[in-house]
């Protein structure tokens, strides 16, 4: 049964512990250490490096069920990621192993069905990870790339998104086949019960991982990408509507500064042409000369740049 309690800052580290001991092994993922005595969650937190709202997010989460983060500003991209690249190395090179090494000592080495379990979870343990070790080398880069303002153009994270896979089911038909298949000896069925506890709580891990990704960390990302694009236009901007000014090799001439005034005013070429006395194929090639000079090829971008440039005033231009 759930429990419904939503875990605040200021709440006892070691009361949330107490209440939920499964939260232990998130602790370690997220980079606290045991030994946080009778601190608040947000003073140990705090103590960590952990960037509190984010750890609370995650916990509640796993702890309560869904809850929606499409539009949840607060989460900390750096803590989760942090969180997930450790929650990996924890998955990978200690649990996976340990559970090997209790399966093996569980079965009995002269029985044909124990090896070929063995042989399953071994093709299990590649499986999940090879999941891993995908997001390893494709995702958490290219988030750190986002979070560094250089993102990759060959990626996104709706292409992880849509490929994301639950991993668990081979997990899961390791734990029937045990259940039902392998017999043993009083003294093995100890081992092979303790195991077994061991893999359904390592189930129970692997959907939460999964979810935190799918629920918190994927709309993260999203909203993440949208500020980087969103900054990125910006500088576009503000590097096409100076550039004119920057290299006196490629300063407009006057009659290009009158093309642009027209264009801004909402002219057609023909217009222009009738306007300034000049032919429409003089039109079309100063417009081509001031595309290239100023690297703008939008009627918006043009219009920015003339009211930045004081070519008209912002007051006469129709938005």
């Amino acid at each position: 049964m759930k429990n419904m309690k939503m875990y605040e800052p200021h709440d006892k580290m070691i009361t949330l512990i107490k209440d939920n001991y499964s939260v232990l092994q998130a602790l370690g993922a997220f980079g606290i250490n045991l030994g946080f005595g009778d601190k608040t969650v947000s003073e140990t937190c705090e103590m960590n490096g952990v960037d509190t709202y984010t750890f609370l997010a995650v916990v509640n989460f796993t702890i309560n069920g869904y809850a929606s983060f499409e539009d949840d500003e607060q989460i900390s991209v750096t803590t989760l990621l942090h969180y997930l690249e450790a929650s990996h190395t924890y998955y990978l090179d200690f649990q996976l192993p340990f559970i090997r090494r209790e399966l093996q000592e569980s079965i009995s080495d002269s029985d044909q069905l124990g090896h070929l379990i063995m042989k399953f979870y071994d093709e299990y343990a590649q499986e999940i990870r090879r999941h891993m070790k995908y997001e390893e080398k494709t995702l958490f880069p290219y988030v750190q790339s986002l979070i560094d303002g250089k993102p990759a153009t060959d990626y996104n994270i709706e292409t992880f998104s849509k490929h994301h896979e639950q991993t668990d089911k081979k997990l899961r038909e390791l734990k029937l086949m045990i259940i039902k298949y392998l017999p043993s000896d009083a003294h093995h069925n100890n081992k092979l019960t303790a195991t077994l506890y061991d893999i359904y709580n390592n189930e129970e891990w692997l959907r939460q991982h999964a979810e935190v990704e799918d629920h918190i960390f994927v709309p993260a990302i999203r909203r993440l990408e949208q500020r980087v694009i969103q900054s990125d236009v910006t500088k576009n901007i503000s590097s096409m509507v100076f550039k004119g000014g920057a290299d006196m090799g490629d300063a407009l001439s006057e009659r290009e500064r009158d093309v642009i005034v027209s264009l801004v005013q909402g002219m057609q070429n023909k217009e222009i042409a009738d306007h300034l006395c000049i032919s429409v194929n003089t039109v079309i090639t100063h417009r081509r000369n001031i595309a290239r000079k100023l690297q703008i090829h939008s009627p918006a971008g043009l219009t920015i740049y003339a009211i930045v440039n004081g070519l008209v005033d912002i007051s006469s231009v129709k938005l």
